[in-house]
C-alpha cells in the first residue's frame, strides 16, 4: 500500500510540474495570443481522471476478461493428480511469498503459455495452458508457476496499471494540446472547435500512443528479470533455467494483450520494442549468472 501511495503522490507532482512547466515556457500565453482559450489546469484533471480511470478499470476487470479471453477455466476440485499436485504447488508458493491463495485454471492451449492477473495481490488468478502441463517436467512447471506467483507477490499488475495511467494521462493531454494548437493557431479557427482539431487530436493520440506504450513495455520487461528470479528462488535456478529453454525451442502463441505483460514468452527483432518480455537468451543469462554468484 505504501508503494501504491508512493507512486500515486509521483504521479500527482509530475502533473504538477508539467503544469507549473507549461506556464513558466508561455505556453498558456502563446494559446491565449492566438484567441485560444483552452484551459489547460482543467484539460489535466480531464487528462488525469480519463487516463488513470480507464487504466484502473481494466485492472479491476482483468480477471474477469481473463477468463473470457482465454477460456481458462478456474480448478474447483481437482479431477486428476496433475491438477491436484498444481494446486497443492501454488498453495505452497503463496505461503511462502505471503499472499492469498490464487485462483487457479487451466486454458485450452496446445502451446506453452501461462500468465498471472487481477486487481490486487490477494486476489488473483494464475492461469496456466494444457499444452505447458503436457510438455513440461513438473520442476519446470513449478518454476513457471513461481515466476507468475513472484508477478503478484511483487504488485506488478498494480504497478503498470499505474505507469499506464500516467502514460494514458499524457496521451490524452498532449494529444489535445496539438489538436488545439492546430485548430486555432493554425487553421485560425476561433468559432469553437473545427474538424482539424479532431482529426489532429486523433492522429496525435494513435501516434503518441504508439510511443508511449514502449514506455510500458520497457517496465514491463525489467519486471520480468525480476519475476525469473522469483521463479528460481520458489523452484531452483536450474528448473527456472530449463522452462524459460524449453519455452525457447518453440513460438508460444500470442496471449490476448491484455495479458501479455503477465506471460511467460517474448517477441524477437523490431517487435522486441513493444514486447512485455525480454529475449528468452538474455533471461537465462541472467539466472546464471546470478546461480554462479550465489554457489
Amino acid at each position: 500500500m505504501r508503494r501504491v501511495f508512493l507512486f500515486l503522490m509521483t504521479n500527482i507532482a509530475i502533473i504538477a510540474v508539467l503544469s507549473i512547466t507549461l506556464r513558466l515556457l508561455g505556453v498558456e500565453g502563446i494559446l491565449a495570443a492566438n484567441g485560444s482559450d483552452l484551459d489547460l489546469q482543467a484539460l489535466l484533471i480531464f487528462s488525469a481522471v480519463f487516463g488513470f480511470g480507464g487504466a484502473f478499470i481494466s485492472l479491476l476487470i482483468s480477471k474477469w476478461m481473463a477468463k473470457r479471453l482465454t477460456a481458462a477455466v478456474v480448478i474447483e476440485s481437482p479431477s486428476n493428480n496433475l491438477e491436484k499436485w498444481l494446486i497443492q504447488t501454488v498453495e505452497e508458493q503463496a505461503k511462502i511469498v505471503g499472499i492469498r491463495m490464487p485462483e487457479v485454471a487451466i486454458f485450452p492451449s496446445p502451446s506453452m503459455n501461462a500468465f498471472a492477473t487481477g486487481a490486487s495481490k490477494n486476489k488473483a488468478l494464475v492461469a496456466v495452458s494444457q499444452g505447458l502441463l503436457d510438455s513440461m517436467s513438473q520442476g519446470e512447471i513449478e518454476a513457471v508457476v513461481g515466476h507468475e506467483m513472484s508477478h503478484i507477490a511483487n504488485g506488478d499488475m498494480v504497478t503498470l496499471t499505474l505507469i499506464q495511467g500516467v502514460v494514458n494521462t499524457f496521451v490524452i493531454f498532449f494529444s489535445r494540446v496539438i489538436g488545439h494548437i492546430v485548430d486555432r493557431v493554425i487553421l485560425k479557427n476561433n468559432r469553437g472547435h473545427g474538424i482539424g482539431y479532431f482529426v489532429t487530436t486523433l492522429f496525435a493520440q494513435i501516434v503518441l500512443s504508439i510511443l508511449a506504450s514502449t514506455i510500458v513495455m520497457y517496465v514491463s520487461r525489467k519486471r520480468e528479470f525480476i519475476a525469473d528470479t522469483g521463479g528460481a528462488d520458489l523452484a531452483g535456478h536450474q528448473n527456472m533455467i530449463n522452462a524459460l529453454k524449453r519455452l525457447g525451442q518453440v513460438e508460444p502463441d500470442a496471449l490476448p494483450e491484455q495479458l501479455a505483460a503477465f506471460g511467460i514468452d517474448d517477441k524477437k527483432g523490431f517487435a522486441s520494442w513493444f514486447s512485455s518480455h525480454p529475449p528468452i537468451k538474455a533471461r537465462i543469462e541472467a539466472l546464471e549468472k546470478r546461480a554462479m554468484q550465489r554457489q
